[in-house]
C-alpha cells in the first residue's frame, strides 16, 4: 500500500455550524506563512492531494501552510443536521471561514481546484477577487447553460429526491473490504494503481463494525439542486476575477463524457476569455482525476505558476 512521504497533521474546526475536518502539510498550523488552499471534487476528500503533496517534495511544501479541507458532508467533515441538499453558497461561506482561521490577516491566498472544487475556486475568486492571489482550476468546467424553462421540472425533481433522501431511499451502499473499494476506485480510474488505490480507500472509506467499508459522502450529496445553472452569472463572476488562472484539463478529458456533447470544451475554453488572465494546459496519459494519474507533472506546473 502506497505509504505517503509528507503525512498530513489534521484538525477539525467547526464551520457555520459543523465540525470541518482539514489536512494540513508544511506549515500548516503556523497562520504567518504563505495559504495555498486545495479544494476536492464532488465525492472525493481533501486527503486526495496527498500524492500531489509528495511530488511538491519536502522543501516546497515546508515554505507553505497547505490545507485540503472535506467540505461539508464529505469525508470527516460533518454533515448539517437538517439538510435535503448541498448549494454551492454554502461552499463559498465556508471558504470563507476557513480562510479567515487560517489567513487571519486577509493576505491573498493561492486556491487550487479539482471538479466540483475547481468551480467553487472560480466562483469564489470572482466573489472575492481581493483574496486570491492565484488560483488552479483542475477541470472544474462548470455546467450547460440552463434555461428559465427548466425550473419547473428541476424543482419537481428537487422535491422528489429529497423526499427519497429522507426515506433512506438514496443512501451510499457499503462495501465488503477495503480491498472491494480500492476495486471500486480503479474501476472509476483505470490508471489509478493497486498501491494508490489502497491508501485512497483508507481515506475515501471507513471500516463499520461489522467489518464493511462505507464511502464518506451524504447521501443529500446525491440529490440534484433545485436551481436552474445559468451560464451568464458565472461568466460576471469570471470577469470579476484579478487573479492569474492557469486551467489544466486531461487529454482524455471528461467534459464530453458528462454532458455527451451538449457542453464541450470549445464552450468551457471560450468561457475562459472572460477570464482576464489565463492560461490552458493539457496533461498528456490522464483523465479527469489529473491529481491521482499525473501527481509528477501538476506538481511541476504547481510550483513553477504559484512561484513568488
Amino acid at each position: 500500500m502506497y505509504s505517503p512521504l509528507i503525512p498530513a497533521q489534521t484538525e477539525q474546526l467547526p464551520i457555520r455550524g459543523v465540525s470541518y475536518h482539514v489536512n494540513c502539510w508544511g506549515q500548516g498550523l503556523d497562520h504567518n506563512a504563505p495559504l495555498l488552499v486545495l479544494a476536492h471534487g464532488w465525492g472525493d476528500v481533501g486527503a486526495s492531494y496527498q500524492f500531489v503533496i509528495d511530488a511538491l517534495g519536502a522543501d516546497w511544501v515546508a515554505q507553505r501552510q497547505i490545507i485540503a479541507p472535506d467540505w461539508r458532508g464529505f469525508g470527516r467533515s460533518e454533515a448539517p443536521q437538517s439538510v435535503d441538499s448541498y448549494l454551492f453558497a454554502d461552499y463559498f461561506a465556508d471558504l470563507e471561514v476557513l480562510l479567515a482561521h487560517y489567513a487571519e490577516d486577509a493576505r491573498p491566498i493561492d486556491l487550487v481546484g479539482h471538479s466540483m472544487g475547481g468551480n467553487v475556486a472560480m466562483l469564489y475568486a470572482g466573489i472575492r477577487p481581493e483574496r486570491v492571489r492565484k488560483l488552479i482550476n483542475l477541470e472544474g468546467f462548470g455546467l450547460p447553460d440552463g434555461s428559465p424553462a427548466q425550473a419547473p421540472s428541476r424543482l419537481r425533481n428537487w422535491l422528489d429526491q429529497t423526499a427519497q433522501a429522507r426515506a433512506g431511499k438514496l443512501a451510499v451502499r457499503p462495501y465488503a473490504s477495503r480491498q472491494a473499494v480500492a476495486e471500486r476506485l480503479i474501476k472509476t480510474n483505470p490508471r489509478l494503481s493497486q498501491d494508490k488505490a489502497l491508501w485512497l480507500a483508507g481515506v475515501w472509506a471507513k471500516e463499520l463494525e461489522n467489518g464493511q467499508w462505507q464511502v464518506l459522502v451524504d447521501a443529500g450529496h446525491k440529490v440534484s439542486s433545485p436551481l436552474v445553472y445559468r451560464a451568464e452569472e458565472t461568466l460576471a463572476l469570471y470577469r470579476e476575477i484579478t487573479a492569474d488562472v492557469l486551467a489544466i484539463e486531461a487529454t482524455d478529458c471528461s467534459l464530453s463524457q458528462f454532458w455527451d456533447g451538449t457542453y464541450t470544451v470549445a464552450q468551457y475554453h471560450e468561457r475562459l476569455q472572460s477570464v482576464a488572465h489565463h492560461t490552458i494546459r493539457t496533461v498528456d496519459n490522464a483523465s479527469h482525476n489529473i491529481h491521482h494519474d499525473q501527481p509528477e507533472i501538476l506538481a511541476e506546473w504547481m510550483r513553477e505558476f504559484l512561484a513568488y
